[in-house]
This record gives C-alpha cells, sequence and structure tokens, in this order.
C-alpha cells in the first residue's frame, strides 16, 4: 500500500534474454515417437544457428549494477509525507496527518480515533528514546501492517435488525469498495473507489457498475488474469512440473516462461477486448514469441516480445491448443487421456468426475499384449464397470487431444501407430482432433457460461458455494448468453448479485 497498490503482478514477462535456460540438443526422442518433433530450425535475429548436440548453456550470470543508489522514490515519498515537508522539516502534528492518512490506506476505510491514538502512542515511545522522525513513522507503519485491520478482510455483522430474512447482512460501502478490489485487482480499492465508498454511493447500482467497468480497463486487471486465471486454468503448476529432459530436451525454462505469458496474454486480451468467453474454447489466434512461434511452427515471427498471431491453417484453438494447458494435464513422460479428459470436464464444463475407487491398478500395472497402443490399454482399463462410468465421459476427450504430446507440440504418431484423435461423447456425438472437439464444446456454450460463472463467483466471494446461489449462477449465466457472451457482462452480473453485496450473518445458535 506504501508503493502505489499496484495490485497483483502481471504474468511472466518472457519478453527479454533466455534467462540462463539453455536450448537442450535435439536428442533422441523416440520413446515419445515425435518423429518430427525436433526438427524444428531455431534462429537468433533471423539466423540460423547450428550446435554440436551435447552443448548446453547450464546458467548465465549478470552482475552489477556496482554502485546501485539506494533511496525511496519520490512517489513514494509523497504518498507518504501528505504534509508537504518532503525536506525533513516537519511541522507539528504532521505525524498525526501522516499516520492518519496511511492507516486510512492500509485499513482500507476511515479510521477512529482510538486506532490513531494507539498509533501515535507508538510514534511516542520511539521518540522518547531520540529517534529520528522518519523512525517514528517506521514504528508506526510496522504497527499497521501486523494489525488485524491491514491483514485481513473484516466484514462485521449489521445486527438483527439489518439482517434479511435469509439471515444475510449487506455489506457497508467499504467492505464492498475491498470485495470489488480483491476481485478484480487482488489489490486494495484505488483512491477513487474509496472516495466512491466515502460518498455512501457505492452501494448504488449504476455507481457500482461504473466502477466495476473502470476497473476492468486498468492495466491492474492483471491481478484477476494472474490470481483467478492461474486457479481455474491450473497453469501455476507449470512452476513445479518437470518433463522427463531425456524424452524433452527441448522444454527449458524458457519455454515454460513463454507458456506461461500465451495464456497470460490471451486471457488479458479478451479482458480489454471484452470479447466472448467463448474464446476461451476457440479462438483462431493467439499471443507468442518467435521461440513459441518455433515450437508451433508458425512462420514469421521474429524477436523475443510476444505478438498476437492467427492459427488459421494450424490445429490449434482456443485453450486447448496453448502447450502450457497441455503440459500441466500431461505426466512428465507421457501425455494423459485421463487428465486431460478430466481438465476438459472439471474446468470447461464443471462435471468433475469422482475419484477413482480403491484398488484399482494403474494403466503402467495393466495386463495387455506387448506393443499395445495407448487406446488397446485403455480399452482394458476400462473393463470395470465402476472405471467404465467415468471414462466414458474422460476417454474420448482426452483421446482427441492425444496429437499433441506430453509438452504440447503436434505429433502424428504414438509409438510406432499412427494417433487415432477420434472420439465418441455418452450421448453420441463423434468428433476427430482438437479443432471438432473445440467445435462440440462451443455449441455447449451455456454450459461453459455457467462453469465459468460458478467458479469465478467463487473466487470473487472467497468461498464454496451453497445450494441457495445455484439460483444466481444460473442467471448470470442467462445474463451473460443473453449479450453475445461478453466477459464484462460475467464480471458486471457477479458484481450485480446479492452474494457478491451481502454476507451471511455468524448469528450464534440460542
Amino acid at each position: 500500500f506504501l508503493a502505489g497498490s499496484p495490485g497483483g503482478a502481471g504474468p511472466a514477462a518472457g519478453a527479454g534474454g533466455r534467462g540462463g535456460a539453455g536450448r537442450g540438443g535435439r536428442g533422441n526422442n523416440a520413446a515419445n515417437n515425435n518423429d518430427d518433433a525436433n526438427d524444428v530450425a531455431f534462429t537468433v535475429n533471423g539466423v540460423r544457428l547450428s550446435r554440436p548436440d551435447n552443448m548446453r548453456i547450464q546458467f548465465v550470470d549478470i552482475g552489477g549494477p556496482d554502485h546501485p543508489e539506494i533511496k525511496p522514490s519520490a512517489g513514494q515519498l509523497h504518498k507518504i509525507y501528505v504534509c508537504g515537508h518532503y525536506d525533513g522539516s516537519h511541522q507539528p502534528g504532521c505525524d498525526r496527518k501522516i499516520v492518519s492518512n496511511l492507516a486510512r490506506l492500509a485499513y482500507r476505510r476511515p479510521v477512529t480515533r482510538p486506532e490513531i491514538d494507539e498509533l501515535m502512542a507508538q510514534i511516542a515511545r520511539v521518540r522518547e528514546r531520540g529517534d529520528s522522525f522518519e523512525e517514528q513513522i517506521v514504528m508506526a507503519i510496522q504497527a499497521m501492517l501486523v494489525s488485524p485491520n491491514f491483514l485481513f478482510r473484516i466484514e462485521k455483522d449489521r445486527g438483527p435488525q439489518r439482517a434479511a430474512a435469509s439471515g444475510a447482512y449487506p455489506l457497508n460501502d467499504y467492505e464492498l469498495a475491498s470485495r470489488l478490489s480483491y476481485f478484480l485487482w487482488s489489490s486494495m480499492p484505488d483512491e477513487e473507489l474509496l472516495r466512491a465508498a466515502d460518498r455512501g454511493s457505492l452501494q448504488k447500482s449504476e455507481v457500482l457498475t461504473a466502477q466495476a467497468g473502470r476497473m476492468l480497463k486498468d492495466p491492474k486487471i492483471s491481478g484477476l488474469v494472474e490470481n483467478f486465471g492461474g486457479q481455474w486454468l491450473q497453469i501455476r503448476a507449470l512452476e513445479s512440473h518437470v518433463p522427463d529432459f531425456y524424452l524433452f530436451p527441448q522444454y527449458d525454462s524458457y519455454l515454460r516462461m513463454s507458456m506461461e505469458r500465451e495464456t497470460g496474454m490471451f486471457f488479458e486480451n479478451l479482458i480489454h477486448e471484452d470479447r466472448s468467453i467463448l474464446e476461451f474454447l476457440d479462438a483462431d489466434y493467439t499471443f507468442v514469441n518467435e521461440y513459441l512461434a518455433q515450437f508451433y511452427r508458425i512462420a514469421g515471427v521474429t524477436g523475443p516480445e510476444f505478438r498476437k498471431v492467427s492459427l488459421a491453417g494450424t490445429p490449434r484453438r482456443g485453450l486447448l491448443g496453448q502447450a502450457g494447458i497441455l503440459t500441466v494435464s500431461s505426466y512428465p513422460d507421457r501425455t494423459s487421456v485421463v487428465l486431460r479428459g478430466k481438465w476438459v470436464l472439471e474446468n470447461l464444463l464443471n462435471m468433475a468426475p469422482p475419484p477413482p475407487p480403491p484398488g484399482i491398478p494403474d494403466l503402467a500395472d495393466a495386463k495387455v499384449p506387448e506393443g499395445a497402443t495407448l487406446r488397446q490399454r485403455m480399452e482394458v482399463h476400462r473393463t470395470d464397470a465402476v472405471c467404465a462410468s467415468c471414462h466414458v465421459r474422460m476417454d474420448p476427450i482426452g483421446f482427441s487431444l492425444e496429437n499433441y504430446n506430453a509438452i504440447g507440440q503436434w505429433r502424428e504418431k504414438d509409438g510406432k501407430n499412427p494417433v487415432d484423435a477420434s472420439g465418441t461423447l455418452p450421448d453420441g456425438r463423434s468428433f476427430r482432433g482438437p479443432i471438432e472437439l473445440a467445435a462440440i464444446l462451443k455449441s455447449d456454450g451455456d454450459a461453459f457460461a455457467q462453469c465459468l460463472a460458478e467458479k469465478m463467483l467463487t473466487y470473487a466471494l472467497g468461498r464454496g458455494l451453497e445450494s441457495y446461489d445455484k439460483p444466481v449462477v444460473k442467471r448470470i449465466a442467462g445474463q451473460v448468453a443473453a449479450n453475445h457472451y461478453r466477459f464484462s457482462t460475467l464480471v458486471l452480473e457477479i458484481v450485480k448479485s446479492l452474494p457478491f453485496q451481502m454476507r451471511r450473518g455468524d448469528a450464534k445458535k440460542s
């Protein structure tokens, strides 16, 4: 809150140097049988490089600056020393004015006289031992930073006279401002939002809608991309996911960062341009740098900067064509029909299958003929009727993505056998490959809208949804569908909903 509340950091930059993560040699990828996966020619600034197969860059050290200048920025000083005495010529009363302003920002609401008096008592103790004015202010700031009012978003009950028949209480303007700000920005309310709360106008529908619309256009919306997007799409798992180096030597930290950046920029662009949420399913564009473009075999992209490119003529569409999503839904050494099918059911259709029953052997332990294809192995695995009830939904989806290997690179064969990417859903609809899968998912646009509405409302409220929230989710999804599935409609309908503007009381049972 001292540095201007920039909100959650955006997706990993990935636009600079290679970050010390070297390219591996071509290696022998026969275990994954991506026959031409390593034939991509990598270039730097348009120049094709040849390299020995055993050459690796293990690390890069960057030194300096040797004598950095360490001092607070002018912006920080102006934010703290609101008395205007930046040269140290502080007048009586400056400390109380400074502390009152900082406490209002830290607690995200007006502060009471007793709260200020308590902070001033901390300053007095430091002053008595002879510390400087700056050290006195530091002590007050430290006290704010350990206060529950800073560490938690406190929403208080209003008493039985203000409770609705359901036992819910309306949030006050400051609580609503914080809930809105942490939902969209993952950070504290800015001055404009706090001023609306000061005026007592934030609970008016038109004011709340206008503030949410303004915040959607602010760069701090990257907080929603990073935190909600990271949880929903599970893209954060890339940080700890380590594909087998010997099977996938081309996977390095720069490729991983590029994957994360692609998904982040795709999501953020959809928000800024207020596009249809159905583009999560079938968008014919994405964002790549030269490195990722070569990985995808997209020509005409040079340089480390990310830019929007068309996917026309490629087999990739939407989220399910992005390597980061395909990587986190695979095992380190191979693809997984089950993991990918489960990922789609769970994150795009809100139909998460139950956990497998105990005592079911792993696919690797199943008794299958030597040289059997993955599809044949899965057939053996599904001989148990209990397993089949879930696999009949997951497996067709997972098989349609089998042309992507365990790090999301396109392949035509699995071992010595051509990839069979066909599938049939329990309702009889058949498809082949990721583009036809995307078309089927888009045809169930209302199901996806309801799935995303439920996940985003859960994130916005910071709690799991209850049975009484289900009608609200359906209404939100219905409004989204009626307004061409615009992303802004999804957010605004959540913000205007009763669960977002109220909280259930903690009344004790007698």
